[in-house]
């Protein structure tokens, strides 16, 4: 079977779909047809796999297709050298991971001189075989065959003391070079062992926020990746140590790793002439070689693991907030607030098109509430506002109090309604290049009401235009590999961009260069296209735009609409290939194409079966008569926004046992963050989104939900607040015995799963004391 054979049934065997599917999805993707373009529109290749299973076979598509490159080029080496034996040559070809193949590789890796190699050159590796091989043997009388001057580089082994520590290193170079032997041990610690976190000698002030894993120890296996990456970045910056143990090694007469090590080389200790040196060489392998190469392997493994599910984490977050709710195409007036410079004003038209702005000074130092308020008053009389977006950053609160008393004012003459806005990474945008390109003429700040009137709008036609990494709904997001939460968020991206469509006459290019096949070059490309020579009549003019080709027409049409134009199916997402399909269901009921649209009651009637060809199956056209009933739904919920309690505006407001209204900003492992209107995320605990267990925080509650609150703690020094979805909680309340944590609200027992031994607390909000003001942090993505 050759390497692609390989890697499609496998493939196959992890997705449980059959190898002909994962043989035509990989023929798709290498010919570069996207994930969005696959899942969509290619379903009777692929069997129907969703953009789910098209993510994960992309993923392990590129690291099987690694791993083959690497077993291909490991056994050439072993090749090499002339020791590549049939038994090797078939290990090779089994190993299933990166990390075996390594293993096997390892004796035959090129390597820098070690003392092993030393010994060997001086003839001690027989006298190691002949004690392993038989213990009776005297170690330092047989040593003394072994004596012999120096030679070029080899050293002189001058006495059975020096030959003994040679044939030493070599049985230790051995020892932990067997492959077998690593991989049980390895599997043995992570399964078994213990994460033990230790504060360093002298660092307990100044790393307070890590108090809680000043002396912690759990599974290190069932360590969660926010406590994990906690733990990390305490011995990043010098406060904790980390060490791996198995249980019961400090009381054991032996380490359970030199047990493992004895038997498998059938070492005993009976009392005979050489069984108390090899006991030596069992543990100074162990000591020496293995164990700390194991930690810090281990470690690793524990940090990519917990790595990859914040990533997970992020992209969910990302993944709901990009497709939150859009207010719709409402002129909309931002205020993006401030208390000395003013607060910038923007208006932007129902495209988002920047219409005028202004600056005004309600609050202190100035207090010219008034004016503000004409100021206000005018712009919305003049551009027809529906829509007021505010800032939720600085002064927020006492600006939504200027627009409610603006929305009152003119209740009489405008229908208004304002919104609170996250403001996340809206200050990113307009510092960027992107933004100067856009508003050549505009201040920095007014860039960033603007952005914040957009994202009202559109919250993912504005996102886009940002670096993710600076909205702000990332878990430790900077101590992650960068290049895999880069890859992972633009994937997320492309697949929202794609789920929702494009309006191909009104869309920016950072927007358009999100769609399927298309990228910035191209992107740029239209924009010029259409700002030359008017707005696209049809989707076929694409193919005029300079570099856009039939490939590239292929991947991109399908999420590209045009409204109003020649064709009515340009404004849907029916593909232009399947076009014939459509004018053939018209064609036998004699009625037009554009009859088609909407009319359910005859879509319904249609069987899909009627329409198969060799080009298109029951699942395309099943799909193209959704569409025509609904053309161009948009996949998003409708529009709700958050209403905060009057007179409760700052941290110093809340009091224990309120119930409010907020919006969900970051979703964690360990809870939900809540907007309640106080310049202070509150953190809702995974022991407090319900009272039924809850594993998956998402499963409840997912970012830009709006939800109620009971208000349980409130730390003012630490800037904290711990707040309940379980509203009939009471504050500081314990139950069943078990701490309340941090937010005083810890589960009853009756919610917890049963886990065999968990450390006491590990899932009530006292561990939020281990990560101090890094929780936060992590909420901000610092």
């Amino acid at each position: 079977m050759d390497a692609q054979a390989k890697i499609t049934a496998r493939l196959a065997e992890e997705l449980a779909v059959r190898p002909q599917q994962v043989a035509a999805t990989v023929e798709l993707l290498d010919g570069g047809a996207t994930v969005p373009f696959i899942s969509r529109y290619r379903k009777e290749v692929t069997g129907g796999l969703d953009d789910g299973q098209l993510r994960h076979l992309d993923e392990r598509l590129r690291y099987l297709r690694e791993l083959e490159e690497r077993r291909a080029a490991v056994l050439a080496a072993i090749d090499e050298q002339g020791k590549l034996s049939d038994e090797l040559a078939g290990l090779i070809r089994d190993a299933d991971t990166k990390q075996r193949l390594e293993d096997l590789y390892l004796p035959y890796r090129k390597k820098r001189r070690t003392k092993a190699q030393i010994a060997r050159e001086a003839g001690l590796e027989p006298l190691a075989d002949a004690l392993l091989g038989d213990p009776t043997l005297e170690p330092e009388v047989t040593a003394q065959d072994y004596l012999r001057p120096a030679e070029g580089d080899v050293p002189a082994i001058e006495d059975a003391k020096a030959a003994l520590d040679g044939a030493k290193q070599i049985l230790m170079e051995r020892f932990a070079e067997d492959a077998e032997l690593v991989g049980r041990l390895r599997e043995r610690l992570w399964d078994e062992g213990q994460l033990s976190a230790r504060v360093i000698d002298g660092k307990q002030r100044e790393g307070a926020k890590f108090s809680d894993y000043f002396e912690h120890d759990e599974r290190l296996a069932k360590t969660p990746s926010h406590r994990a990456l906690a733990m990390f970045r305490g011995r990043n910056e010098g406060v904790l140590s980390l060490s791996i143990k198995l249980p019961g090694e400090d009381e054991a007469p032996r380490h359970p790793g030199e047990v493992a090590i004895a038997q498998h080389f059938d070492i005993r200790d009976e009392g005979r002439a050489a069984d108390r040196w090899l006991k030596e060489v069992v543990r100074w392998t162990w000591r020496v070689k293995l164990y700390t190469h194991l930690e810090t392997e281990l470690l690793g493994r524990l940090r990519e693991s917990a790595e990859l599910e914040a990533i997970e984490v992020f992209a969910a977050n990302l993944k709901d907030l990009l497709l939150a709710a859009p207010a719709g195409p409402k002129a909309t007036l931002a205020i993006d607030p401030g208390l000395r410079t003013g607060c910038k004003v923007a208006v932007v038209d129902v495209t988002g098109q920047f219409l005028e702005h202004a600056t005004i000074y309600p609050h202190a130092p100035q207090n010219r509430w008034d004016e503000s308020l004409a100021v206000l008053a005018k712009l919305v009389d003049k551009h027809g506002v529906e829509l007021i977006a505010i800032g939720n950053g600085t002064a927020s609160r006492e600006t939504d109090k200027l627009a409610a008393e603006l929305v009152k004012l003119i209740a009489g003459k405008h229908r208004l309604a304002k919104v609170m806005v996250s403001e996340a990474g809206a200050s990113v945008y307009s510092a960027s290049e992107y933004a100067a390109r856009e508003f050549p003429d505009l201040d920095v700040t007014i860039r960033g009401a603007v952005s914040i009137a957009r994202r009202l709008q559109d919250p993912l036609a504005e996102l886009v235009k940002i670096e993710p990494k600076s909205i702000g709904v990332g878990q430790y997001q900077h101590d992650v590999s960068q290049v895999q939460l880069s890859r992972s968020l633009e994937a997320v991206i492309e697949d929202c961009v794609n789920a929702v469509g494009v309006d191909l006459n009104t869309a920016s290019m950072a927007l358009l260069s999100r769609v399927s096949g298309l990228n910035p070059g191209l992107a740029e490309n239209i924009v010029a296209r259409r700002n030359s020579e008017g707005a696209f009549k049809s989707r076929k003019e694409l193919l005029d735009v300079g570099r856009l080709g039939p490939k590239t027409f292929e991947q991109c049409a399908g999420f590209l609409r045009i409204m109003n134009g020649d064709n009515p199916l340009d404004s849907s997402a029916v593909h232009p290939e399947a076009y014939p399909v459509v004018e053939r269901i018209a064609a036998r009921d004699g009625r037009a194409v554009a009859s088609l649209i909407g009319d359910s009651g005859f879509l319904k009637q249609v069987k899909p079966a009627d329409f198969v060809d060799d080009t298109f199956g029951v699942p395309t056209i099943s799909d193209i008569l959704k569409e025509l009933d609904k053309p161009g739904r948009d996949p998003r919920p409708e529009f709700r926004a958050a209403e905060f309690r009057e007179g409760v505006e700052t941290i110093k407001d809340l009091e224990p046992g309120m119930i409010l209204e907020g919006s969900v900003t970051n979703v964690t492992h360990f809870g939900a963050f809540v907007d309640i209107g106080v310049h202070q995320d509150g953190l809702v605990h995974i022991s407090a989104l319900s009272d039924k267990f809850v594993e998956d925080p998402r499963s409840v509650v997912k970012a830009g939900d709006i939800v109620k609150v009971k208000v349980m703690s409130v730390d003012l020094e630490r800037a904290r607040i711990g707040l309940s979805m379980r509203l009939a909680d009471e504050p500081g309340e314990q139950r069943g015995g078990e701490r309340g944590g941090a937010n005083g609200n810890g589960p009853r027992k009756s919610q917890r799963k049963p886990q065999g031994k968990e450390k006491p607390g590990a899932q009530d909000g006292s561990q939020l004391g281990a990560l101090g003001a890094a929780l936060l942090q992590a909420r901000k993505g610092k």
